[in-house]
């Protein structure tokens, strides 16, 4: 049972008064020994009478905002109502914000950027702490103070236990291989050709006759270089966790190999010799 009660509140003005009518209705009946009223309600309220002012004041009753709507008559008589915030559009903080930040804070929803997952991958990688399977890619055009810290590298790599596969060309590959048989550890070395070997250049031909590991691609002979070299750096790829690339900017190849092992979900470390 659902009741409606309504009070009327005097207004004392010496001239000019103003007149209020209030009009209630519930859905269902009244009864007048209830003291409690449905939400469902609706509440009209009119107000003649010269200079009225409209005012809102917030509040935070219980677990639900409300907002109590102030009427003011030109005497400074008022006539209040309580309402739910949410009509006004308004977004009060909690209590717990408001005790934290303050009054003035503002509910906004925060955007959480989605996690970096190549440094996910890393964090990983240095956690395990294990030796793993890295491809070493890189750009024939290299000065010798670049190809000289790049066989400390490739040593300090099999020496830490780590399996190094490279290509055949001469720069970068050429650098790399002669750190790893620096090492002395032949098995830790595998050395994919994109071509067969007599394809290669003689100086290349020499330094490979040392390497344990090398696998020819025969097949691809009749490919252009360019093709053949894309093909054989998929295939180092497919075989490694982590990538190490020294290229130039506009290295196109080198660029497309490093993006691919991204793709894959790879480790890639570039460095720029631009």
């Amino acid at each position: 049972m659902t009741s409606t009660r309504l009070l009327l509140l005097p207004l004392l003005t010496p001239t000019g008064a103003a007149t209020i009518t209030a009009a209630s209705r519930l859905s269902s009946s009244p009864s007048p020994s209830s003291s409690s009223s449905s939400s469902s309600s609706s509440f009209s309220l009119k107000v003649s009478g010269p200079q009225t002012l409209f005012t809102r004041k917030p509040w935070l009753c219980g677990k639900r905002h409300q907002a109590i709507g102030c009427l003011k008559i030109e005497d400074g008589n008022e006539v209040q109502m309580f309402g739910s915030d949410d009509e006004f559009g308004s977004q009060l903080p909690t209590q717990a914000q408001t005790i934290v930040e303050g009054s003035g804070a503002v509910l906004v929803s925060e955007y959480k950027p989605a996690p970096d997952v190549d440094y996910l991958q890393e964090l990983l990688a240095i956690q395990q702490q294990g030796p793993r399977n890295i491809g070493f890619f890189g750009t024939r055009n290299m000065g010798f103070m670049h190809q000289e810290l790049i066989e400390i590298l490739s040593y300090a790599m099999v020496i830490t236990k780590n399996h190094i596969f490279t290509s055949g060309a001469s720069g970068t590959n050429a650098a790399v291989i002669r750190g790893a048989l620096r090492a002395e550890r032949p098995e830790l070395l595998t050395v994919i050709l994109p071509q067969s070997l007599k394809k290669q250049p003689p100086e290349s031909q020499e330094l490979l006759s040392k390497v344990k590991n090398v696998i020819e691609k025969p097949h691809n002979d009749h490919l252009p270089l360019i093709e053949a070299s894309r093909l054989c750096n998929m295939d180092i790829i497919s075989q490694v966790q982590q990538v190490i690339c020294f290229a130039f900017h506009d290295s196109r190849l080198l660029m497309e190999t490093c993006q691919e092992a991204k793709n894959m979900r790879k480790i890639v470390t570039l460095f720029y010799l631009d």
